[in-house]
């Protein structure tokens, strides 16, 4: 019998492996591109970090879109130096946004080189002024962490951007889109893949009030999965 699973509130697409997962989120995001440009002249997208994203995006910047129509922000950022390589900005922008003419204008990387406090404060009026989203994008962490909120840290009700320090993985300062920001989208993707994710899905399946499941409760989220991040649950 081939693996389920049944996360609250949150649909869910199973696949065979994480380059499938990575296929249908570049078929996904152009397809969202498409109806966002045609009902409203522009595309909003919220990108997340990570290796099963960057395979999306490497995907992404294969095709054909209307990039001059595309506004690109972030879910989260290292309080690192701007060139630094694991910033996520730049590995978005390794790629994508290296390979496709989006404007330079319309790409708002978060200034975390400037630090956590600062960065926040001057992310928040730029996501106030773009909410909501067409699409946001999120990964999730072996401890059911997504963007840069993990378990045990306050989130704030209402901020939007928010610094985040003693991440308990480095670097230990960082930026992050909140649940009140992310939330306020027309469509979610969560990227889940590996068996390293395990045990997050089956305690975000059980309930357990993981920062991922309190951010797709606020939004229509689409969660997709490879066989490895399932494992050998079943759903009902």
């Amino acid at each position: 019998m081939s693996p389920r699973v049944e996360l609250p509130g949150t649909e869910v697409r199973l696949f065979a492996t994480k380059m499938d997962v990575a296929d249908t989120t570049a078929d996904l995001i152009l397809d969202a591109s498409r109806r966002a440009i045609g009902e409203r002249g522009r595309f909003r997208l919220v990108l997340a970090g990570g290796t099963t994203p960057e395979a999306a995006y490497r995907r992404l910047a294969e095709k054909d879109a209307d990039w001059g129509r595309w506004e690109i922000y972030h879910g989260d950022e290292r309080c690192l130096p701007a060139d630094h390589p694991e910033r996520n900005s730049l590995a978005a922008n390794r790629a994508l946004l290296d390979h496709v003419p989006i404007p330079a204008a319309q790409v708002h990387p978060i200034p975390a080189e400037r630090g956590a406090a600062a960065a926040a404060a001057a992310y928040a009026s730029i996501i106030e002024a773009a909410l909501p989203f067409d699409l946001v994008l999120l990964g999730v962490g072996e401890d059911g962490h997504t963007a840069s909120l993990f378990p045990g840290h306050p989130i704030p009700d209402h901020a939007l951007v928010i610094p985040v320090h003693g991440a308990p993985k480095p670097p230990p300062d960082r930026v992050s889109l909140t649940p009140a920001a992310l939330g306020q989208c027309r469509r979610m993707l969560i990227l889940v893949t590996g068996s390293a994710k395990r045990d997050a899905v089956a305690a975000w399946g059980a309930g357990e009030p993981l920062p991922v499941a309190q951010v797709a409760a606020r939004a229509p989220a689409l969660a997709l999965l490879d066989h490895e991040a399932v494992g050998g649950q079943q759903g009902g």
